[in-house]
Order: structure tokens, then C-alpha cells, then sequence
């Protein structure tokens, strides 16, 4: 089986639909519905198993139909699927048929139907799925790379990190499911995998969320076809940021999604724009913040279990940003053993000129000390140069992170090199507004231009930074403007107009 023919055979004919108006995000999620259909149908006449699927809503339904039939047919059984519980809700939730040409439909009927699929080994339909995935995510303009992490950096943050078979792994911002299929790779290698039990029990350590119902659909498809089935779906269409009723994590590996602030900019009468936020009001949040990433950051100290784990994919302006965010940093150096820092380089993500780092970070029981004792920082951002197609990031790229990481339980002693440094937690509480954007190796780009970013990575950082002196101009100006309006009564309003509020230290 050549899986690249296989996944160049089906995406070939994405193109024919994009010239019709079908974007690649729609031919994605047909592509989804039918794999599932035509898989259902295979465990039922090559293993004997019963359907997953009500009658009438099956393969066996419109394998053999053509013409408005196959259109009507198909639009009503993806229909009744989205109503259903389970996986089966998640796979076809909010389902429509975007396919008004019936001869389209039919053509990728019969596409699907070629294949037996469930006779491919796992991998082998993982991959096919993931190259689909891979493609729709090069499709920038219409967003879709923003839900991807790269292979080689997720592989490594799990390699580290080492999440073991009986560990429970949550991401809250799961994308298309990527550190939750690497997780599970991982895990069914670990010795205590071998037990029968444990083994079987594994598809049910896992459980995601995204906010965006498509993607959300991609990851429990991704899921799926990697061997990780279940009725229930461990995939939940929703906003991580409103909580988790109370259930925690063993482990918490995740990318937020990019983007600073969380709010409706509504332009007045007299033309001038007000920011609508769209906070959080919940109690177990150290702070009341815009900021969606430093939301997602108190979300994850909240859900991990008492001596849970996370590895948390983050922007730079975490580790520096004022207000809100030091209060942040520094219940995360009091309650959490926040460990290790790795400094990501630019261009691997398909958003140009993005600076990211991951937080690894354990919990702690309270105490009347300092979680933390040392941060340690792996620098793989200064003076290296990876673009996504002529020098994409590597497995080999990452290595001596891992090796210097010294993953195990407890963790062995760790050395200091070039680019991993130690850092005292007396050194960065010493630090203004405790700021841990912390480098100290000399940048040579100025010196050697094959180590200059592109023009679109400078111009995209030029937008960041611009973008967000306007948020904080519009934060002092609705300040300004609140504080000529005598007040009603005592009541602090900081919180309406967008000033970020410490609700404990």
C-alpha cells in the first residue's frame, strides 16, 4: 500500500470541488463521514459485528444511488448521525452535505467505496488521514494551520514529559488530536501496556476539547482511524475556558490557540470603539483577564490533579506581560514546580513570525514555601533558522532538548550547557514585574544573513507588536474616559472597562 499515491488520490480531487466553491475544510469533513460510513459497513460484512449505525443512516444506503436521490438520502442521513450520542455525535455533529453536485457526491462514493479500509493496518490509515489533515492545514488563508503543533516538537514534549499507561491525558485545546495521538503511541510502548487490562483500558485516558465543532469532528475522526474507539466520544465541541465540572488530569498537554485578547470591539455612534469583554467569572481563577492565552494557562493550573503534569505551548507575551499576567507567573512559581522552559524558534508554525515557548510544570500540595526552586531554560530559538518547507524542524532539531531534559520520576540531576541554563528562584522573583523572558546567548543574525527571518515573519511581527500597543492605548483610553464619569456608588467598575483585576494574590 503506497500511502502517499493513496493520500494524493484523494486530495486530488479536493481540487475539482474547490473550483465549485467547496473549500478544503468541507471536502475534508465529507471525506470524514464517508470514511466512517464505509468503515462501519466493513466491521459489520468482513468481522461481524453489529452497526454503530441506525437503519437507514447506513453505507449499505447510498453505495448504490445516483441523481438528487443520493443528495436527498445522504443530506437526511447526515441528519439523523448528528443526532446522535457518543462518538457517533461528535464524527457527524452539526453534519451537512456541502456537495450540491450530485455527480460530485457520487464520484467520491465511489472513491470510498474502492478501498477496503478497514483491512489497512492502523498506521497505515492514520497516516492517510494525518496527510489529509497536513494538506488542509497548508491552506493558510483559510486558517486551518493554526490547529497544527509540529510532529517533531509535540513527539518530543510527550518523549519528556512520559505519560505512563494508568495517567489520565487531557488537552483543552485539542486541534485535529495531535498530542493526544502521540500520547497514546507513547503510552502502548510502556511495559505496563503489556497487561491485557491496562492496554484495553487506554482509550479511555484520553479526552480533548475545541472550540470549534469542524475541528472537533477532525480530531474524533483522527481518533478513530488511529485504533482509539469507544461510544462515548472523548472529543467535546465546547469552550474549555467555562470549566470542566470539577474533573481533573493526571496530565495536561496542549497548544492554545494564538491570539492575545478575547473580546467584541463594538464601534458607537460617535464613531468611537468600545472593547465588550468577554471574561471569565470563575471562582477558582487567580485573576479576571481579557487575555485568552493567560486564561488558558489559569484553566490548566486549575484541571490538573494533585500532582498532575502540563506541557503548555504558550506565546512570549506570557512570560512578560504586566498586571494579570505576574500575578499569574507567580501563583505558578508558588503552587507549581514550574521546572523547565523551552524556547521555541520561529517559523514552524503556519502563522509567520510567531514566538512560542512550552511550560512544563508540575502541581504541589500548598505549602508554606515556594513550589518551585529553579527554572531551567532550553534556548532553541536564538540563532537558529527553520522555515516549513526548505528547513522544517526535526526530530534530530529537538534531540539534545530531550537529552537535557533528564526525563524520569524523580528527575535525575541536570547539567548546564550552552543553551540550557539554570535560573535560582531567588534570581527570578528578583526580576522586574517578574519577567522570565529569559536569553543569554549573543544573536549573530545581524552578522550572517542566512539567519535573518523572511520578510513575512518581520512583517508579521511588526503587526504583533503593533496590534498590541493599540489593545493597551484602548485599555488607557477607556480608563481615562471611565474616570470623568462620577461613579454611582462604591463599586470598583475596573472590570467594565477592561482593566485586568487581581481577584487574589
Amino acid at each position: 500500500m503506497n500511502v502517499p499515491n493513496l493520500v494524493a488520490k484523494v486530495w486530488n480531487f479536493a481540487h475539482v470541488l474547490r473550483d465549485q466553491g467547496v473549500s478544503y475544510q468541507a471536502y475534508l469533513s465529507q471525506i470524514s463521514y464517508l470514511l466512517f460510513l464505509k468503515m462501519d459497513d466493513e466491521r459489520t460484512s468482513l468481522i461481524g459485528k453489529p452497526s454503530m449505525l441506525p437503519e437507514g443512516a447506513r453505507w449499505t444506503d447510498i453505495r448504490n444511488l445516483s441523481g438528487e436521490a443520493l443528495s436527498t438520502h445522504y443530506g437526511r442521513l447526515l441528519d439523523t448521525l448528528s443526532r446522535r450520542p457518543g462518538l457517533i455525535g461528535a464524527i457527524f455533529l452539526k453534519a451537512q452535505n456541502e456537495l450540491q453536485d450530485p455527480a460530485k457526491l457520487r464520484r467520491l462514493v465511489t472513491l470510498i467505496d474502492a478501498e477496503t479500509w478497514l483491512g489497512l493496518p492502523i498506521d497505515v490509515k492514520g497516516a492517510i488521514y494525518e496527510g489529509l489533515l497536513a494538506r488542509n492545514a497548508e491552506d493558510v488563508k483559510s486558517g486551518a494551520g493554526q490547529y497544527f503543533t509540529p510532529r517533531p516538537v509535540i513527539e518530543a514534549i510527550v518523549e519528556v514529559v512520559d505519560p505512563e499507561p494508568q495517567q489520565t491525558v487531557h488537552d483543552p485545546a485539542c486541534g485535529t488530536a495531535g498530542f493526544l495521538l502521540a500520547a497514546y503511541e507513547h503510552m502502548k510502548r510502556h511495559p505496563l501496556a503489556r497487561q491485557k487490562a491496562t492496554y484495553e483500558a487506554l482509550p479511555t485516558k484520553f479526552s480533548g476539547v475545541d472550540i470549534v465543532p469542524e475541528v472537533a469532528r477532525l480530531a474524533a475522526m483522527n481518533l478513530y482511524l488511529h485504533g482509539i474507539t469507544s461510544a462515548d466520544s472523548i472529543i467535546d465541541a465546547g469552550d474549555a475556558l467555562l470549566g470542566t465540572g470539577g474533573r481533573t488530569f493526571d496530565v495536561v498537554l496542549t497548544n492554545p490557540p494564538f491570539g492575545r485578547k478575547q473580546s467584541y470591539r463594538i464601534v458607537r455612534d460617535d464613531g468611537e470603539i468600545d472593547a465588550e469583554r468577554e471574561d471569565y467569572d470563575r471562582t477558582d481563577f487567580f485573576v479576571t483577564t481579557a487575555n485568552k492565552q493567560l486564561n488558558f494557562l489559569q484553566h490548566i493550573m486549575t484541571v490538573l490533579a494533585p500532582t498532575g503534569e502540563a506541557a503548555v505551548v504558550l506565546p512570549d507575551n506570557v512570560l512578560f506581560e504586566t498586571g494579570a499576567g505576574e500575578t499569574i507567573r507567580r501563583r505558578l512559581l508558588q503552587n507549581f514546580d514550574f521546572h523547565t522552559l523551552l524556547r521555541l524558534p520561529t517559523g514552524i508554525f503556519y502563522k509567520p513570525g510567531v514566538k512560542a515557548n512550552v511550560l512544563f510544570f508540575d502541581k504541589r500540595p500548598p505549602s508554606g514555601t515556594a513550589a518551585t526552586s529553579a527554572l531551567w531554560v532550553y534556548d532553541l530559538r536564538t540563532n537558529k533558522r527553520f522555515t516549513l518547507k526548505e528547513r522544517p524542524i526535526t526530530a534530530d532539531d529537538l534531540r539534545d532538548f530531550v537529552t537535557c531534559y533528564h526525563s524520569g520520576r524523580p528527575r535525575p540531576e541536570r547539567t548546564e550547557t550552552e543553551r540550557f541554563r539554570k535560573f535560582s528562584l531567588d534570581a527570578l522573583l528578583a526580576r522586574d514585574k517578574l519577567n522570565l523572558d529569559l536569553f543569554w546567548l549573543k544573536d549573530d543574525t545581524l552578522d550572517d544573513p542566512d539567519l535573518l527571518p523572511p520578510p513575512d515573519e518581520v512583517a508579521a511581527e511588526i503587526v504583533e507588536n503593533l496590534e498590541t500597543a493599540l489593545d493597551r492605548f484602548r485599555l488607557v483610553a477607556a480608563a481615562l474616559r471611565q474616570s470623568m464619569i462620577p461613579p454611582a456608588d462604591a463599586t470598583d467598575t475596573s472590570k467594565d472597562v477592561g482593566v485586568e483585576v487581581a481577584t487574589s494574590a
